[in-house]
This record gives C-alpha cells, sequence and structure tokens, in this order.
C-alpha cells in the first residue's frame, strides 16, 4: 500500500513537472500541438498488437478472468478498444463489462491522453471505443486492443492511416505486447511494416515485449520448436538485430476448455507444463506496468526538456546574434550619419548656403542630415542586411549552434523543423529576455530535475511492497519545483516524506 501511493505521488509531481514547465514552451514554439502532459496524466497502457487471430483477445481474456473480447478464427473485431478499470464498480461478483463508450467521447474526453488521435478523422473515431470492466487486474492500468494486421488489406482501405494510428499509440504505451501464433510466425505484411518502421521509431526496444502465443496447438515440441526458429529468423530479419529478443511462450487455459497440461490426454502436448511459468511471466510484467510509467515519465522528462533546452539554445544564440548585428550596424549608420551630416555643413557652410557652425540653422541642417540619414539607413541598407542575415541563418540552421557530438546532433534532427517554422514564422522579430528566462528553466530541469527523478526512482527502489513508511511518502522533486499534489491529488492518509524518514527507507 505504501509502495503504491509513493509511486502515485511520485507520479503526479512529474506528470505536474511537465504541465507547469515544459508544456507551455513547448506549446508556445510550436514543439507540440497538444498539451504534454495530455498523453501521460491518465494511467499506464499496455497496447497489444499482433496478426489477426495471433490470439491477442483471448490472451486479453485470460487475464482479465472474463470473455470481454469477442474471439474466433477469422478476424472478429476492427476497432481499437480501451479497457480500463471501472472505478464506480466493485470487483467482487461476476467479471463484466460495465459501461462502453464510443470513440468521440474518448477523443474529446480530456480526462484521457488521447487528443493526439483525433487528427485521424471521423473514420478513425468510429472504430475506436471504450469499456470499462471490473476485473482486479485493470485496477492499475489499462489495455488496448487492436484490429488485427493482415496481408489482403492496405491502410487506405480502412480508411485511416493503420500505421500512423498504432505509431501514435505506442508512443503513449508504457508497453506494447506483439503477438504471433504458430500459424503466421511473422510473415503478415503489416506486422512487417509495424515492426520495421512505425513501433521501433515511437517507442524504446525495451517497452516492446514479443509473445508466440497459442502454442497449445502445436501437435508437439518438435512441432514447437520449428515455429519457434521461424520466428526467431522473421524478427532477426524485421528489426535488424543480431541478438533475438526475449519470445514469452503462451497459451490460454480457458480456450483450451480449462484444462491444465498436465490434464492433457495427449502426451505429445505435456511439453505444455513446462512452458506455463512463461504465461505468469508475461502476465506479471503487465501488472509492473505502474512501476514501468514512472521510469517512461522519468526518460519523457528527460527527453522532452534535452530537446526543449536545445531549441531554447538555439533560439537564444540567433537572437543574441541578430541583437549583435543591429548593434554594429546602428553604430555604423550613426557613424554614416555623422559622416553625412559633417559632409553637408562643410559643403553648405563652403557654397555659402548656411552660416558659420555656431548658427542655428546650421546646427538644425546638420541635426536634419543626420536624422533623415538614419532613417534611410534603417528602413534601407540595414533592413536589407538583417533580413539577409535571417535567411542565411535559415539556409544553414544546423550551423546555428555547436554540434560536436553524435548526442547533440540526434536531437538537433528533431527540433531544428520546429527552430525553422518558429524562426520564419517570426522573421526573427521576438524578445530575448524571455526566451533566455525560458531557456535558463529548462536547462534546470534537465540537469538538476532529471537528477531529483532518478534519486527518487533509486529510493522507490529500496522500498518493499509490504514496507511501512511512518511518515507517508512525497517524492523528493517536490521540494525543489514544488509539484506536490493537491490535497485532492495526494494519496489519503500518507503525510509527506521527511528526511529522516527518507534515510530510513
Amino acid at each position: 500500500m505504501y509502495r503504491e501511493n509513493y509511486i502515485n505521488s511520485l507520479r503526479m509531481e512529474m506528470v505536474e513537472m511537465v504541465r507547469d514547465h515544459l508544456s507551455p514552451v513547448a506549446l508556445k514554439y510550436g514543439y507540440a500541438d497538444v498539451s504534454l502532459e495530455s498523453t501521460i496524466k491518465w494511467r499506464p497502457l499496455v497496447l497489444v498488437v499482433g496478426n489477426y487471430s495471433s490470439g491477442k483477445s483471448t490472451l486479453i481474456n485470460e487475464f482479465l478472468g472474463a470473455d470481454i473480447q469477442a474471439i474466433g478464427q477469422a478476424p472478429t473485431d476492427d476497432s481499437f478498444t480501451v479497457i480500463t478499470w471501472d472505478d464506480n464498480a466493485s470487483d467482487e461478483g461476476k467479471i463484466r463489462v460495465t459501461e462502453e463508450r464510443d470513440g468521440k467521447y474518448l477523443l474529446n474526453d480530456p480526462d484521457y491522453p488521447f487528443e493526439i488521435l483525433k487528427k485521424h478523422g471521423h473514420r478513425f473515431a468510429s472504430h475506436f471505443r471504450l469499456k470499462k470492466v471490473n476485473s482486479p487486474f485493470l485496477r492499475n492500468l489499462a489495455l488496448i486492443d487492436t484490429p488485427g494486421m493482415l496481408d489482403s488489406i492496405t491502410e487506405r482501405d480502412r480508411g485511416y492511416d493503420y500505421q500512423d494510428v498504432i505509431g501514435d499509440m505506442a508512443q503513449l504505451a508504457d508497453l506494447v505486447l506483439v503477438l504471433f501464433d504458430p500459424h503466421k510466425a511473422g510473415t503478415v505484411r503489416e506486422a512487417h511494416t509495424s515492426l520495421r518502421e512505425t513501433i521501433s521509431a515511437r517507442t524504446f526496444e525495451d517497452r516492446v515485449l514479443f509473445v508466440l502465443n497459442r502454442i497449445d496447438e502445436c501437435s508437439s515440441l518438435t512441432d514447437l520448436l520449428q515455429v519457434y526458429g521461424t520466428l526467431c529468423w522473421n524478427l532477426s530479419q524485421i528489426t535488424g538485430r543480431k541478438d533475438i529478443p526475449m519470445i514469452y511462450l503462451t497459451y490460454s487455459s480457458r480456450a483450451a476448455g480449462n484444462q491444465e497440461p498436465q490434464k492433457l490426454e495427449s502426451d505429445s502436448r505435456m511439453f505444455l507444463y513446462l512452458l506455463q511459468n512463461q504465461r505468469k511471466k508475461l502476465e506479471q510484467g503487465i501488472l509492473d506496468a505502474p512501476r514501468r510509467r514512472l521510469d517512461n515519465l522519468a526518460t519523457f522528462i528527460e527527453t522532452h526538456s534535452e530537446r526543449l533546452d536545445q531549441l531554447l539554445e538555439a533560439l537564444v544564440a540567433h537572437r543574441s546574434k541578430l541583437r549583435r548585428l543591429r548593434s554594429k550596424l546602428g553604430l555604423t549608420g550613426a557613424v554614416l550619419g555623422l559622416v553625412c551630416a559633417g559632409a553637408g555643413v562643410f559643403i553648405g557652410t563652403t557654397a555659402g548656403f548656411l552660416g558659420s557652425s555656431a548658427d542655428p540653422l546650421t546646427i538644425s541642417a546638420g541635426i536634419a542630415i543626420f536624422l533623415v540619414f538614419l532613417l534611410f539607413w534603417f528602413f534601407g541598407p540595414m533592413h536589407f542586411l538583417v533580413r539577409l542575415f535571417c535567411r542565411k541563418a535559415l539556409k544553414n540552421i544546423d550551423k546555428m549552434i555547436p554540434l560536436e557530438n553524435q548526442t547533440r546532433q540526434d536531437i538537433w534532427q528533431v527540433v531544428s523543423p520546429v527552430a525553422y517554422r518558429y524562426l520564419q514564422k517570426t522573421g526573427g522579430r521576438y524578445s530575448l529576455r524571455p526566451v533566455r528566462q525560458e531557456y535558463e528553466n529548462i536547462h534546470r530541469i534537465y540537469t538538476e530535475g532529471a537528477r531529483e527523478i532518478r534519486r527518487a526512482l533509486n529510493e522507490l527502489a529500496n522500498i518493499k511492497p509490504d514496507q511501512s513508511l511512518y511518515d507517508g511518502l512525497s517524492s523528493p522533486i517536490s521540494e525543489s519545483y514544488g509539484h506536490a499534489g493537491s490535497e485532492e491529488e495526494m494519496p489519503q492518509n500518507e503525510p509527506p516524506l521527511t528526511d529522516s524518514s527518507r534515510k530510513e527507507v
């Protein structure tokens, strides 16, 4: 209980850090279209993808303990289904669907993190839905069941960009399960595209788990080994990795008629008894999604703060160079104006048009010549040179800041289009002071804030599930950044964690 409360408290503080510091900057400079916290403020998400008939819905039903999703050999469901816990329902009694909502409700309710999916249009919204279920398995996480991947259909035939939707959901998810079955061990075209291009580009490798499901349909251990070898070969070709990732071997005892493997009559399938623990291990990995969410949130903050830090560094550098250029050009214009004024007065007095140099008319003429030249300079040559500088800066945007290592180069590949659009939109005309203040704040989050978060996660690793903390549990990051949740948001009956109690932990 205490460990769970610590996790919830730390999660809220990280979400508030994103909301109060990163999101305003991201929205202001066009780095994000929606608030960054909108994608992380909800409960942990587990995305389930795979070939049609790979047993996605069957495995989900196994974990939930009831037939919540329709199952069958042919494609049975063409919808993306978010399956979550119903806070108003009791987990006692029969496990069932307590409430269903359509896609438009999900996309427009600010309590859910799916606002970024609006761009996929009404056709996608009609294939998106929510199910609330009173299964204890969902108390601390939510599952997303997806349409099966096919060979005979293209993304265009679906009415929306299937790969783009999968990519956005993979980016939202804390864990992605990729399911295969013995009959199609990685040969489906959409699965190849999803693994090779979509998922690999939108999430990290450690968040993807591979599952060979329905292994009870293998006739013997030899048959299973052949299927496993085929899948390993296919994954090595798809992922381009020399090392084969861990593949969980699972099947559903509920789908097999609730027969335990040691009770199966066929001796050739007794090998299932030795593999039963992998389904349990997979289940535990899914239930560990709340802890994964903390690690993912820490990575989320580190990644976006580092990117915003470099974006603002570029904007500060550009504006600073532009300010120095304006100062030099302004000084040059003033000097040239004085020269022109002096020359005009000299010519006027020599030709007799003006009186002596001390004559008020001569002084007024000199001042007039100086001001006219400044107007000409500011709106003529200086304006042209400033625009030329801005165009040159956009053309050579990769030289805007030092990119001395591969990490900075990789980050710049992401943020340079954002910097380009903002500079093109503003023409370089923005105030340096607020940008510099925002840069200092983001840089502090990137350096000190990220370090505090990792320290809090290390403290969490030392807290045992049944350990009691007499002083409750608030994250250390709240002390530095003032992100402790409100009284309504903080875990009840748990006062903040003091320095002394942290030492005890």
